[in-house]
């Protein structure tokens, strides 16, 4: 892909390189007696490889050759030894690039422009080269001039970074022209194997064919090989490269996706307006999908229609559709999705033996009322009838149906039964029968073997069901939420669930655990919230060895047992909306995660006199507890925490009331970031950072507070201990994590809160970064540690960029040395306005509005994609690839 940066890092690559080897930039015969460093950039020929880097004996041991191309493939074929991608950058480096050119610093801009920025660069979508062209341009206008630049780039992109990136799209061959300008007109971030059904339905051989774009960066499938993307930009190039083919006439264009011009063509030989049926001249002879989601369409067509390729039918969202068609003439059809369909009654009978279909979806197509009384679907994998209130009764099923997988039946509330020979489906794996009707227990579920997931929330009475689950040994997930089960409803051998994970049991009504529950040896997830417990009762809860997570919300307890210190793997522990609790006692020490929002009696939570040294992290969550606030305060808290941990722990977070920053934070701030010096030759063991905030609108249903930090090397010229002059700052992020706060979490945060965070030393420089002494490893050549000896420059933020977020008010930082955690005492909190004592590092001026600030911006004026001796290159991506390039 163009635009990413290959060339820049090659360059950087080079100059920094370039005193370590005897030769460079030529090729001949006479440096194969030397150590040589070769830069070939914009490679799109595997013959231009062959000839100037053709074998590994042409070089001397050490040499270094660095290829920069398009084409991932030709470095595949050539048998390059490793391959780095560059990526686009993040939403915060993108922000940095930009304002680099635009504003000639990378630090925040004027208030006006901060969102225009904003918008810019989700436009840029991380790619270097429109952030560099459009920063550039926008560089010493006005914000007159930023609003309508910004609106004109709504209708028409740079032709700078199009042409650029056009490059790409003109080296492909015709098919791959075709899949790219559909990928780029109507899929980009649909589900793959839709993608390629379409493709393959258009004789494009999609198997081949999208590699080859994957291959040369022109598309990306996603983690989970679920979906394709392609980048906002390339997305545009390919329908301008449509549309230029014939501006004036709508009906000529080989590809139409604006809704605006569908309508017009479709409607220019009909009345019909918005469409209630596809037009009599509709031909679907070649047609593989047929996508009209959210459509006004009342019926798809009259009679029969040749429909021999059809794979697919999405007509989700069409809220006015009656009926469905014949689709006899569908024998090829494998998904049928008509969620959300709610004036539909009723599906053709035809749909009961259609041999190919995978996926059925009718979900909350309420007025449905009958399917057909036999379905004959051999190859359905999956049926979601849910939200079918309705719906009276299933249909029988017609031979074995061995390939279905998923039922979801939640909310068809007049379901009363399941057919008897659904006991045919022996691969069934995932059954939800969550708020259903039925009342009797169908027998043949305990013969369901490959049962994985079985929901069966609100459904009541559910617990005759339940003896019949024992024999399910491959149950993994089974959720009885809101069923009305009392104490004595759980059976005995439920231990016959020797795969059970995950249990939601919340919403029932149980005095104490059930006993029955601690034979379950592998469960990792309980959920026993809102059941009105008082107490755990007398059950062998260390049995439960594997439990991890335990949610407690909404229960009666005045206290914890000691009980819970006997689950020797539990990570999590959930008590928010404990109302009575007044106490916490010393949990056990590999608990890292508490959280007891709005626990308003809460008084007391028990230090840890250790906590295991196995916890990366811990997280105590107290939000609106303002009893305990009163007791002790979060510094306090925070103190406690990383004595008992010896210093092991990496990171711990503490959120509760609190309206003041200590004063042990020395350096604190009346904004939401702050900057530090941080001396990597001392023996501080930590950071501690703190931040004011409070809902911004209590009514939102979420907000996220988030903490970003980094470390930035600070200006050089100091020789880096491999011997070369490294300039600029290479800035590593070390901790971005947040988490979401609002009316779906808890109750508003109406009065201020404090939020701490504590970062170790190993945390901030890990070892392989920096030796026991302080110093870098020698075999990084890009190590933040090589670039000064004494000084970094550690930046905390508390804000988000593009999410909603609380107001933060003030924020604070201090660097933590173990004599801070000798005296473990109660602090008073106050404000301090004046310049605070900086004990540990030095004093910086005070600013005029009485704030702190860490140190003054450094200013960049130079371009981080000039050349390494002018400025330092994009760091974190030029760290990445210098560590690839020695490793």
């Amino acid at each position: 892909m163009g635009g990413i940066g290959k060339t820049t890092l090659a360059r950087v690559a080079y100059t920094q390189m370039l005193a370590h080897f005897q030769g460079n930039a030529i090729i001949s015969h006479r440096l194969s007696g030397k150590k040589v460093l070769v830069v070939l950039d914009d490679v799109d020929n595997i013959q231009h490889l062959k000839c100037l880097v053709g074998r590994r004996d042409w070089f001397n041991l050490g040499s270094r050759i660095i290829v920069t191309t398009r084409d991932e493939h030709l470095l595949r074929s050539h048998r390059i030894d490793d391959v780095y991608k560059p990526t686009t950058l993040n939403p915060n480096d993108a922000l940095r690039l930009f304002n680099l050119k635009a504003f000639d610093s990378d630090t925040t801009p004027k208030y006006d422009f901060i969102e225009l920025s904003k918008q810019v660069v989700h436009y840029a979508d991380g790619l270097p080269l429109a952030l560099e062209v459009l920063g550039s341009f926008l560089c010493g206008r006005d914000i007159v001039q930023w609003r309508s630049a910004i609106e004109r780039l709504k209708q028409d992109s740079n032709k700078e970074i199009l042409d650029t990136l056009r490059i790409s799209f003109d080296g492909l061959e015709e098919r791959e022209k075709n899949i790219f300008l559909d990928i780029a007109c109507f899929f980009n971030g649909e589900e793959k194997d839709l993608v390629m059904k379409v493709l393959d339905g258009c004789g494009f051989f999609s198997d081949i064919g999208v590699d080859v774009l994957i291959k040369k960066s022109l598309i990306k499938v996603s983690n989970d090989n679920q979906y394709l993307r392609m980048h906002a930009l390339l997305q545009e190039i390919g329908r301008k490269i449509v549309e230029e083919k014939c501006v004036d006439e709508l009906g000529k264009r080989c590809r139409l996706w604006k809704k605006r011009d569908v309508h017009h063509v479709l409607t220019k030989n009909t009345i019909e307006c918005p469409l209630k049926f596809l037009p009599s001249n509709f031909h679907p002879d070649n047609l593989v999908a047929l996508l009209l989601p959210y459509s006004h369409i009342e019926q798809l067509w009259k009679g029969n229609r040749p429909l021999f390729k059809l794979k697919m039918i999405n007509l989700k969202g069409s809220q006015n559709l009656i009926k469905t068609p014949d689709f006899t003439t569908a024998p090829k059809l494998e998904a049928l999705i008509m969620e959300g369909c709610t004036r539909l009654v009723d599906v053709h009978p035809s749909i009961g033996v259609l041999k190919s279909l995978k996926l059925l979806n009718l979900r909350d197509c309420k007025s449905l009322r009958s399917l057909p009384t036999k379905i004959g679907m051999e190859s359905l994998e999956t049926l979601i009838l849910s939200g079918c209130s309705n719906l009276a009764r299933l249909p029988d099923i017609d031979g074995k149906m061995e390939h279905l997988k998923t039922l979801h039946l939640s909310g068809c509330f007049k379901v009363e039964y399941l057919p008897e020979n659904l006991q045919q489906a022996e691969s069934l794996e995932e059954l939800d029968l969550s708020e259903t009707a039925i009342k009797e227990p169908s027998s043949f579920i305990s013969q369901l073997k490959n049962l994985k997931v079985i929901q069966g929330r609100r459904t009541n009475p559910i617990a005759p069901m339940l003896p019949l689950l024992s024999g399910l040994s491959s149950l993994r997930k089974l959720n009885l939420r809101d069923c009305n089960l009392c104490k004595g409803d759980i059976p005995r051998d439920i231990s016959g669930l020797s795969s059970l994970r995950d249990l939601d049991l919340s919403g029932n009504n149980f005095i104490s655990i059930p006993a029955c529950l601690t034979r379950l040896s592998k469960l990792k997830f309980l959920d026993l919230s809102n059941c009105n417990m008082c107490t755990l009762g007398e059950a062998d809860i260390h049995c439960l060895s594997s439990l991890s997570h335990l949610y407690l919300r909404g229960n009666n307890f005045i206290t914890i047992p000691l009980a819970l210190t006997q689950l020797s793997r539990l990570y999590l522990l959930g008590l928010s909306n404990c109302k009575m609790l007044k106490s916490l006692p010393e949990l056990l020490t590999s608990i890292a995660d508490v959280s007891i929002d709005d626990c308003s009696s809460l008084e007391v939570v028990a230090s840890p006199s250790k906590v295991c040294n196995l916890v990366y992290s811990g997280f105590i969550k107290a939000i609106n507890c303002f009893k305990l606030a009163e007791n002790i305060n979060a510094l306090t808290l925070l103190k406690k925490y990383l004595k008992a941990s010896a210093n092991s722990i990496k990171m711990f977070t503490i959120v509760m009331p609190g309206s003041e920053i200590p004063e042990w934070f020395s350096q604190q701030k009346n904004d939401s970031s702050i900057k530090i010096p941080l001396r990597k030759d001392s023996q501080w063991i930590g950071v501690a950072s703190c931040c004011i905030f409070i809902n911004n609108d209590a009514s939102r249903d979420d907000e996220v507070i988030n903490c970003s930090t980094f470390i930035c090397c600070r200006n050089s010229e100091q020789a880096s201990c491999d011997g070369s002059i490294f300039r600029g700052r290479n800035r590593r992020q070390i901790d971005g994590s947040g988490w979401l706060v609002g009316k779906r979490y808890n109750e508003p945060i109406m009065k201020d809160h404090l939020f701490l965070r504590y970062w170790s030393r190993d945390k901030l420089y890990p070892i392989s970064m920096e030796d026991k002494n302080g110093h870098c490893e020698t075999n990084n050549l890009w190590a933040t540690d090589c670039l000064d000896q004494k000084w970094d420059e550690l930046e905390v933020c508390f804000t988000h960029l593009f999410e909603y977020r609380p107001k933060v008010k003030k924020c604070g930082v201090r660097i933590v040395y173990e004599k801070d955690l000798e005296e473990i005492k109660e602090l008073q909190c106050h404000t301090t306005q004046s310049s605070p004592n900086f004990e540990h590092i030095h004093q910086h001026p005070a600013h005029n509005d009485g704030s702190t600030d860490s140190t003054s911006h450094i200013k960049r004026k130079a371009n981080i994609y000039d050349e390494a001796k002018k400025e330092g290159p994009q760091p974190k991506r030029v760290q990445k690839f210098f560590n690839f390039m020695v490793r």
